[in-house]
């Protein structure tokens, strides 16, 4: 038994849930019943939030935020709008033992960033309970169970940077370089469905072979209307690319740029005056919750 940094909560198991990066996204058409087509490459990075696992005796679900006002757009999601919450419930009538869990999570990754960083929690969440009720379903059942929840978290559960196509559930394994990263969150919360949704936004763009696109750097499709709407998204863009070529993440509003190592991206880093969100992190192949919880023997 361990007890976490408020020295409050004694915890089983504690695993992170690491941000996410869309190094390119193309959106190649639209279905009938409304969600797009895309084609993206995802690759995880050292950013994370870390939760804190505790068997109960009462058959029960709890969820409680650890607060800390230092996180951009911190904020405490009611249970039944958390998709920590929602993916323990969706593992509920799997549970093969007869013990409830509680959850405290720890946010390090600013919501409305394009970061993933619910969908990763999610994620996360069910990997780590899928072993501690032992349910004993495999990754691709907890990849269906994920695509339930949101688009991003099969990729989170997969564990691998990975070419996604369709509504981002096929994958394609893929390894790319894991360059060091400046991350900078504008103050700008960006809802998925208003970009999705704006008659601007580009939705034909050619499909693609993954070399092909790698080939040409990639774009984001959401990127001219997120810029147009979001004014602090384009200053940071402009400033970001002075250094090296900038791009936004996801619908954003991070956006990132990649360095050759860290004490050049610190340097850099540090030399941002504005007061909004800045971060560095390696990029990195696999995702760490895999990694803990390999290591574990329940």
């Amino acid at each position: 038994m361990n007890t976490d940094s408020n020295n409050t909560f004694r915890y089983d198991l504690s695993v992170p849930a690491p941000a996410k990066l869309n190094l390119f996204l193309h959106i190649t058409g639209q279905r009938d019943n409304g969600y797009h087509d895309l084609q993206t490459l995802f690759q995880f990075v050292e950013l994370h939030d870390q939760l804190y696992f505790r068997l109960t005796e009462t058959p029960t679900i709890k969820v409680i935020a650890l607060k800390d006002t230092s996180v951009p757009d911190y904020e405490i999601i009611a249970p039944e709008d958390n998709l920590i919450y929602k993916a323990a419930k969706a593992l509920e009538n799997h549970n093969q033992t007869s013990q409830g869990i509680e959850i405290h999570y720890k946010k390090n990754i600013p919501s409305g960033a394009g970061l993933g960083g619910g969908s990763s929690d999610a994620a996360t969440t069910l990997l780590a309970l899928n072993q501690l009720w032992q349910c004993n379903l495999s990754i691709e059942k907890l990849c269906e169970i994920g695509l339930t929840l949101g688009a991003d978290v099969p990729v989170f559960v997969n564990g691998k940077s990975v070419f996604a196509e369709g509504v981002g559930e096929k994958f394609t394994p893929y390894d790319p370089a894991t360059p060091w990263y400046i991350i900078i969150k504008p103050k700008a919360h960006i809802a998925t469905a208003e970009i999705f949704s704006h008659p601007d936004l580009t939705r034909n763009t050619p499909t693609l072979k993954i070399s092909a696109a790698l080939e040409h750097g990639g774009h984001n499709d959401c990127e001219n209307v997120v810029r147009k709407l979001y004014p602090e998204v384009d200053d940071a863009m402009n400033w970001l690319g002075q250094f090296s070529s900038s791009k936004l993440t996801g619908t954003g509003a991070c956006v990132f740029a990649e360095f050759s190592s860290q004490q050049e991206a610190i340097q850099i880093a540090q030399q941002y005056s504005d007061s909004t969100a800045i971060f560095v992190a390696k990029g990195l192949n696999d995702n760490p919750a895999h990694r803990v919880l390999q290591e574990l023997d329940f």
